[in-house]
């Protein structure tokens, strides 16, 4: 059998899978891979915190914790252009349209090129400032800057990188991106070890690696796509500029954009409150838990991206009901799954937090804190799975809708108010009562779009 043979089958079987096969064998098979990966992926956001909390300081650890949000922008024009050619991707292949999944790489290759270079002008000119928004003063501020302006440096590799990690699994294909994120991680940690702990080169060494890791994503995806591992056409360095395609990605992808970058106003207001109303130990504190948090939610992150191509693929197949049972499947599992650690974190904050400030004892006050910001860590599935659920069925924008209030409608006026009556726990505080109203309001959108589909599903059986 030949390469091109083997490779056509290993898409059909996939494509039969996930459009047949029982939904909870298809969970299983697609998520356990994207959940390794995704876990990898956000250790890469831990790895920079652990070396600089033990081998540089507690001022560092503020300064890059002050940082940190803003290196998401990049991460979010990743996912902006991962997430919205994912999905074209996945519905491309339910429609069988073989003409767009042939220049979808090329149409990647043009965006990509062009959010980097408007990313790092930007990020260049303004590093100082957008740190000193994120509350950074002093030490802080110099070596917050420090981090940034090196990561923006390596813009293009977070950027294409992660894109390309997350066609890989919109194809189906969790494994292949398992991998690639092994390795990346591997060489991050690899690298932190040399720059920080050996060559004692600081937040600086710390930014070095974390670019070095993400070049890797680059390059294995270059690798990936050039060698003609995917289980579709397409050529790797080809540059499109399609437009029907490009506004696809572009409206498919945005809520995910939306969600980083809102993510970001929510750590500006967040930063600022701490820096007037706290301490830089509440800073670092605030910036250990903001990194803890979003690394326990990676599982479900995993299952977001697993999911990805099974509502889509179904969507583009027509087998609506099919796609509505696979997000409550997901959704149940990713709560299950999220469950042991959840509870380690409620029981024991000391023994989490300790990891990246190992010679803090945690005061009672700081261990309240910690179980506030954990407490609705299971039910956020709930929301993460209608990220994907909406731009699969070729919907973004209530996704986006999402993601614009919960943190312009709420979190900007609350932490702008809370803190200044009752100070840092404001920020806790508020944060538990925002995603409350958030769980609950996601959970009706997506009710109410359930029945859309199950009506669109009855016209096509009866048509058929």
């Amino acid at each position: 059998m030949t390469n091109v043979q083997q490779v056509a089958n290993g898409k059909e079987k996939q494509k039969t899978l996930i459009l047949n096969e029982n939904l909870w064998k298809v969970m299983f098979q697609l998520s356990w891979p994207a959940i390794i990966a995704m876990v990898l992926y956000g250790l890469n956001a831990v790895v920079a915190a652990v070396f600089v909390g033990r081998y540089v300081g507690e001022t560092a650890l503020a300064g890059v914790s002050e940082a940190y949000p803003l290196t998401q922008i990049s991460l979010g024009l990743g996912s902006l252009i991962g997430v919205g050619a994912g999905a074209v991707l996945s519905i491309s292949i339910g429609r069988q349209d073989v003409h767009t999944q042939k220049r979808l790489m090329g149409n990647v290759n043009f965006l990509s090129l062009i959010v980097t270079v408007v990313y790092m002008v930007l990020g260049l000119l303004f590093s100082t400032q957008l740190v000193q928004v994120m509350g950074g003063e002093g030490e802080a501020l110099s070596l917050g800057d420090s981090y940034f302006r090196i990561t923006v440096w390596g813009a293009f590799f977070w950027i294409y990188g992660l894109a390309a990690n997350m066609i890989v699994r919109a194809e189906g294909k969790m494994k292949s991106a398992a991998v690639v994120m092994g390795i990346g991680l591997v060489a991050d940690v690899l690298f932190n070890y040399l720059l920080v702990a050996v060559f004692d080169l600081g937040v600086e060494g710390a930014a070095w690696a974390t670019n070095i890791g993400m070049f890797v994503y680059t390059l294995l995806g270059w690798i990936y796509f050039g060698k003609g591992f995917s289980s579709f056409k397409t050529k790797a360095f080809a540059v499109y500029r399609d437009t029907v395609t490009l506004k696809s990605i572009i409206g498919l992808g945005m809520s995910s954009l939306i969600m980083n970058f809102m993510s970001l106003i929510q750590a500006v207001v967040v930063f600022n409150a701490l820096s007037r109303y706290g301490t830089v130990a509440d800073i670092a504190f605030y910036g250990v838990v903001y990194r803890i948090f979003t690394f326990l939610l990676t599982p479900i992150f995993g299952l977001m991206r697993a999911l990805q191509p099974v509502i889509g693929i179904n969507y583009g197949a027509e087998k609506y009901e099919r796609a509505i049972h696979a997000y409550k499947i997901f959704t149940l599992a990713s709560m299950v799954l999220t469950l042991p650690f959840w509870l380690i974190s409620m029981i024991d904050p000391q023994l989490i937090m300790g990891f990246m400030l190992p010679d803090q004892i945690l005061a009672g006050t700081e261990s309240l804190y910690f179980r506030i910001n954990m407490a609705l860590l299971p039910l956020l599935s709930l929301i993460f799975m209608a990220m994907t659920f909406f731009p699969s069925i070729d919907k973004g924008k209530p996704a986006a809708i999402i993601g614009i209030a919960r943190q312009f409608i709420f979190y900007v006026p609350v932490m702008l108010i809370l803190p200044r009556m009752i100070g840092v726990s404001g920020v806790y505080w508020g944060s538990l009562a925002i995603d409350t109203i958030i769980v609950l309001w996601t959970l009706g959108m997506v009710r109410k779009e359930f029945v859309t589909l199950r009506k669109r599903g009855e016209i096509v059986s009866i048509k058929a």
